[in-house]
């Protein structure tokens, strides 16, 4: 992948700005030099395991656009009342996920009905959401920015001028778009910061497309032969040269069908003290919503209750898990999938008990933690270079 050329002006536009380019690169430098190793060269150099990444050609990563991207997707100054960050849904030493909780408390403690979905390698997806309801990254970012229970901003135009009266923003997205602050440069720039977000070069990718025979204990090869003799692979696809741990399909676990009907899946235990756990009765339980599934973005009821596939990639880094969180920890995925499900009638066929023993379950486990990708700490480096929250 190639790095963008500046965007092309006309000579009049071109006059207009040579005065003031000069003074906008010493921002953009004194700015970036305060930040650790820039994310471009990650965004550009796909680690092992991963397929071929593709920018759009209108937003091919630059340095400068993943770095505005980073200062918008941690500062708290972009939602309503100044108080949340994409970041803090999306926290990068949690994977860029959520693990304390389900679903994430947006502005004011409002519920989300939703589990966070992790950013890492989000620049394969073409779907977005659970649903699968926007398609690009640079439209998804708006929604959360504008969502009642999210970050609540009242309109687009609010969310600009929040930016535009920021001084520290100042010259900032006509060094990374050549424009001035706008709803496409704000989108495109999150977008840009989230595409950088990749991490694989796992022992799995080692040992399966670097060839080093060592890489994989033998507890993770035989989980990795019970991954594909209990079909596991049918959803979350490996290929021959590189591996998404997805299908990019939407499919019917059983359990949005489950929670509907107010039947029991499991339980997320919450630590009350070291050593001391307790799972929450209903009455101290997050807040059952009603939850259709892709169906609420396309209105085929064939659609009810099902989900877009979650990539397996660093999955032992990402708990809580399915669409709501409802399952605490990869114990109980596995679980679930052992006794087939909850029995839906709508569930997809292909979940169906599973004879696994004890042994198998730790093997397929295994097989699962060997998915965590080499180079998190670079990109927790990267993260923690702007100030917490942006507040100033």
């Amino acid at each position: 992948m190639r790095l963008v050329q500046k965007p092309a002006f006309s000579s009049r536009a071109r006059r207009s700005r040579t005065a003031v380019i000069p003074a906008l690169l010493l921002v953009f430098l004194a700015w970036s030099a305060a930040a650790a190793a820039p994310l471009s060269a990650v965004a550009t150099s796909v680690p092992l395991g991963l397929p071929a990444l593709a920018a759009p050609e209108d937003n091919l990563p630059t340095e400068a656009r993943i770095s505005l991207g980073r200062k918008l997707f941690f500062d708290r100054r972009l939602s309503f009342n100044g108080t949340l960050s994409c970041g803090m849904c999306h926290v990068p030493e949690q994977a860029f996920t959520q693990n304390e909780l389900r679903t994430p408390v947006g502005i004011e403690g409002r519920f989300v009905k939703r589990n966070a979905p992790s950013l890492l390698n989000v620049a394969y997806r073409s779907r977005l959401f659970h649903d699968g309801r926007e398609s690009t990254l640079e439209h998804q970012v708006w929604q959360p920015l504008l969502k009642s229970n999210e970050m609540a901003n009242p309109s687009i135009g609010y969310v600009l001028d929040t930016i535009r009266s920021a001084a520290d923003y100042d010259g900032l997205f006509e060094i990374a778009y050549g424009s001035a602050v706008s709803m496409e440069a704000v989108g495109m720039a999150l977008a840009s910061y989230q595409r950088s977000l990749l991490l694989a070069d796992s022992a799995f990718d080692r040992w399966r497309y670097g060839g080093d025979d060592n890489a994989l204990d033998p507890a993770a090869r035989r989980g990795w032969t019970l991954f594909q003799a209990s079909g596991c692979r049918a959803c979350h696809r490996v290929d021959e040269g590189s591996a998404l741990f997805a299908d990019g399909q939407f499919h019917d676990t059983g359990i949005g069908y489950a929670r509907t009907m107010g039947l029991e899946i499991g339980k997320q235990k919450v630590m009350l003290a070291p050593g001391l756990e307790m799972a929450p009765g209903p009455g101290f339980d997050t807040p059952t919503f009603s939850d259709l599934g892709r169906y609420e973005a396309t209105g085929r009821s064939e659609d009810r209750w099902r989900y877009l596939t979650p990539s397996l990639r660093n999955v032992a880094l990402t708990s809580p898990y399915m669409h709501d969180g409802s399952l605490p920890d990869l114990r109980a995925v596995i679980d679930y999938y052992r006794r087939g499900g909850v029995g839906s009638p709508h569930q997809d066929p292909r979940i169906r008990p599973l004879s696994l023993s004890d042994e198998d379950v730790k093997a397929l486990e295994a097989f699962l933690r060997s998915l965590t990708g080499n180079g998190l700490e670079t990109l927790l480096r990267d993260a923690r270079s702007v100030p917490i929250g942006d507040k100033h």
